[in-house]
């Protein structure tokens, strides 16, 4: 465990030296703000909260913070669900929101750079007006900062097609823990030269360096999509439905699966009269498809459903307009706030290969039963990436605080031999790095633990997450 020192009347001073007096708070209103993200019943106050506003003024602060062992949190949008822009240990709070430039959208060569904290949706717009495509869009794209996605190398609906931040990374300019600043790869496609440092950043959560510029691959924006939404009589079935049509030859540009109570909760939080959901479905999953010939989607499309029809699906609702289209896109994106309004819970990010979705549903509804919780699952089904959101319901405070955690041990152990792993895309952070033996051997974390020792010999940056 690092000894850290704590934050002082001269480094506050020494702080506003830096990004001057009007971006460094200690105030209670702004430190409350800053000590919670969007995991649930975690809080860890910072001592002082800073705002940069370029690669230079990050250098400096890390650099004073590293000589003066202080522990820094970097934080994007704080709309994490691992606990990863926390500051567990006080110390100073990095908040990227002031470097929010798109500095350039390279129309020739389909790539754009811009600074971390630009929100997701907002730079997935600015390259649609250049006719091209950004696909990575998890379900908080409209808050979270592309800078946080990189972090943890997220995902979203698009990812089954397209797939995930990684694979639009180029090069990043990366303020390392002692204030050195370094470029970690090039803007280019191919790229053998020595060891991959792009990649071993994205996904880091932070403990490596802090990212203050971003070089990204662009594709072209295609020109039509397609929606449905299909109802199943059994969750089992929809789960089994999604590896047939990927084994019928179709990759849809999204392939999402809410059960039951997913739905419907979010129906009620929801204003819409779109979705009526008669009492024996038990499942939806919602399909997507894009390309730049219609006719060609339309036959996609019918192709799939008879897929689907094999497992027993009901009347399928095709979305006829853009309109429709959003209205279904926003009952999906919204569910995770309908089921944190309906009830206290924990979230688990699970994801197997996508033929063992069928098994992995059924053993977490076996393993509830065992521990007497409930559970409404959804999720990226074609990516096998399953969110089980755990609802507390009756449960008691003693069980709830006890013996879920064998619970949800379990529910990791059946990941593991279902050859999956603990996290597809909300990263391990605070609430997962219990579980990290389940996935990885004592040789494997030690090595990840020399990695962060090179990068962050002092641990300041964000210590204590994935792994002590």
């Amino acid at each position: 465990m690092s000894i850290f020192a704590k934050v002082t009347p001269a480094h506050i001073a020494a702080l506003k030296a830096i990004v001057g007096d009007a971006f460094v708070f200690t105030d209670e209103e702004n430190i409350e703000i800053y000590a919670h993200d969007e995991t649930e019943d975690l809080r860890f106050p910072p001592e002082v909260v800073v705002k940069p506003a370029t690669t230079d003024e990050v250098s400096r602060i890390m650099q004073l913070c590293n000589e003066a062992l202080l522990p820094v949190t970097p934080r994007g949008g704080g709309t994490g669900l691992s606990g990863g822009a926390l500051a567990q240990h006080g110390g100073v709070l990095l908040s990227t929101e002031r470097l929010n430039k798109i500095i350039e959208i390279d129309e020739r060569n389909l790539q754009v750079t811009t600074e971390p904290g630009v929100i997701t949706q907002v730079l997935q717009e600015a390259v649609r007006e250049k006719g091209l495509f950004y696909p990575p869009d998890p379900s908080s794209r409209g808050t979270c900062f592309i800078g946080g996605n990189i972090a943890e190398n997220s995902g979203g609906p698009k990812a089954v097609k397209y797939g995930v931040v990684k694979d639009y990374v180029l090069n990043l300019e990366l303020v390392l823990p002692n204030g050195d600043v370094i470029w970690t790869g090039a803007n280019v496609l191919k790229n053998a030269t020595g060891y991959n440092l792009t990649q071993l950043v994205v996904g880091s959560e932070g403990t490596l360096g802090i990212v203050t510029k971003i070089v990204l691959r662009l594709i072209p924006m295609p020109k039509h999509d397609l929606l449905m939404l299909v109802p199943f009589n059994s969750a089992e079935y929809a789960c089994a439905a999604v590896s047939a049509i990927f084994r019928a030859g179709y990759t849809p540009s999204a392939l999402e699966f809410m059960e039951r109570d997913a739905l419907l909760w979010v129906t009620q939080f929801v204003d819409s009269s779109m979705v009526k959901i008669d009492d024996e479905v038990q499942a939806h999953l919602l399909i997507e498809v894009d390309g730049n010939h219609q006719d060609m989607l339309f036959q996609e499309m019918e192709a799939i459903a008879a897929v689907v029809m094999e497992f027993g699906c009901g009347e399928i609702l095709f979305a006829d307009s853009h309109q429709q289209k959003e209205e279904l896109w926003k009952l999906r994106r919204r569910v995770a706030e309908a089921v944190k309004s309906n009830s206290i819970y924990k979230e688990e990010d699970t994801v197997v290969p996508r033929a063992e979705l069928p098994l992995l549903l059924n053993g977490v509804k076996a393993i509830g039963k065992r521990y007497g919780f409930t559970s409404v699952c959804y999720g990226h089904a074609g990516d096998g990436n399953l969110h089980v959101n755990i609802i507390k319901g009756d449960m008691s405070d003693e069980a709830w605080n006890g013996t879920l955690k064998d619970g949800i041990r379990e529910i990791f152990e059946l990941v593991k031999r279902l050859g999956g792993t603990i996290s597809g895309e909300h990263g391990i952070g605070l609430v997962q790095k219990d579980y990290m033996e389940i996935i990885f051997s004592r040789q494997q974390l030690l090595l990840m633990k020399q990695i962060k020792q090179v990068f962050d010999p002092n641990n300041i940056l964000n210590a204590g997450k994935i792994f002590d």
